[in-house]
């Protein structure tokens, strides 16, 4: 997959795409359509292509979509507590790898790498994280622990902190616009809402309207889940702020709130809340309280609130993605429940989909949908 890769983001432009036969602008016959480009499906796009599939994506963004929304941010480390995220040493060093590709490919900017400084509030927290920096899976995530003030001119650090390598921001509304923009070129998208009862199935395949694929794989998240049948997908609804600041923070500040650049001189994107239960669609005042709240407990640098955004992510009671047939179906295909981390997950899984798709493996049992049969059943 490297090589390929390294072809695409080397030889492929826009203006050379009629050279590559498998890049052409597709015909009616495809290999996979693909419903949704949130970061699910713009990072399956991607890996299809590169691998020769020729696909069809079709979306109709909705306003409080969760891709967009979000800050962005990738953390090797779980915001509750001093953990590592699951599979790190396999996710992280490829969503880098990924991200760099795709900015090549796509002949934009959209991925920043960046230290991520997470600051101690207790002796017993700082004394528990340097016994556990001898483990050296988790000092590979580690650029530096600091025992005093290091960033005391920024924030509040007293007894120090840890300075996590490996994370970054993406900005995903660049990112978005810039796959569905080369989507628009290689004729590989169609701006409209999916209407599932025009979709035929049969042994043979699937098709909808003029399109004829072999299969269609769904990564609309939550729509999915409530348009289109049962799935072991539940709501997760998150609000971020957008904050001025007059000075650049020197990292990425993290403890129990964030702010990453957005895009806009000095405006950052604060986030996040974590809400499962009592879901009302909208920003609210109690999201921005709790946000301002903790910012303030993080931040020295004043900041000033310049607006407010929520969207609903698509995550699971196990926190990890649902991958396979959809249950009952030969032709459908589910990649969903990202979650919080959709940015960190989104590359490493679709080259797992992919992969299955080909043959080339079986899918784990701890992102299989058939892990959640009982339920269905």
């Amino acid at each position: 997959m490297r090589t390929l890769w390294t072809f695409l983001a080397q030889k492929y432009s826009r203006s050379l795409k009629r050279f590559y036969p498998y890049l052409s602008p597709i015909k009616t016959q495809l290999d996979y359509i693909i419903i949704g480009q949130g970061l699910a499906g713009s990072a399956l796009a991607l890996e299809l292509s590169a691998r020769g599939k020729k696909i069809m994506v079709i979306d109709e963004p909705n306003r409080n979509l969760s891709s967009r929304v979000a800050a962005g941010m990738v953390n090797p480390f779980a915001s509750k507590g001093l953990i590592k995220t699951w599979m790190a040493e396999t996710i992280f060093p490829h969503l880098h790898y990924f991200y760099a590709s795709a900015e090549r490919l796509l002949q934009t900017n959209f991925f920043f790498p960046a230290l991520i400084y997470r600051p101690f509030l207790t002796i017993e927290e700082q004394n528990h994280w340097i016994a556990t920096t001898s483990d050296p899976s988790i000092a590979y995530f580690v650029d530096a622990t600091f025992t005093t003030s290091t960033y005391g001119n920024q924030i509040h650090d007293p007894l120090g902190g840890i300075v996590a390598r490996w994370g970054g921001y993406l900005d995903a509304n660049l990112y978005l616009d810039s796959v569905r923009n080369w989507l628009v070129d290689l004729e590989s998208f169609r701006g409209k809402r999916f209407n599932i009862s025009e979709l035929n199935e049969t042994e043979a395949g699937v098709s909808y309207q003029d399109i004829h694929a072999s299969k269609v794989i769904f990564c609309t998240g939550i729509p999915t889940a409530s348009d289109f049948g049962w799935l072991p997908v539940i709501k997760l609804k998150g609000e971020v702020l957008q904050i001025k600041l007059n000075e650049v923070p020197d990292l990425i500040y993290n403890r129990g709130v964030y702010a990453v650049a957005s895009g806009q001189p000095m405006i950052y994107k604060a986030g996040s809340t974590y809400q499962l239960k009592n879901i009302t669609e909208g920003i609210t005042e109690a999201g921005r309280n709790e946000l301002e709240i903790k910012l303030k407990q993080l931040f020295k640098l004043p900041f000033e609130t310049v607006g407010q955004d929520w969207g609903l992510r698509p995550t699971t009671i196990d926190r990890k993605p649902v991958l396979g047939y959809w249950p009952g179906f030969e032709n459908r295909i589910i990649f969903n429940g990202l979650g919080t981390k959709g940015v960190s997950l989104a590359p490493y899984f679709s080259g797992v989909l992919a992969d299955w798709l080909e043959g080339k493996i079986e899918l784990k049992k701890e992102v299989n949908i058939k892990r959640f049969k009982a339920l269905y059943s």
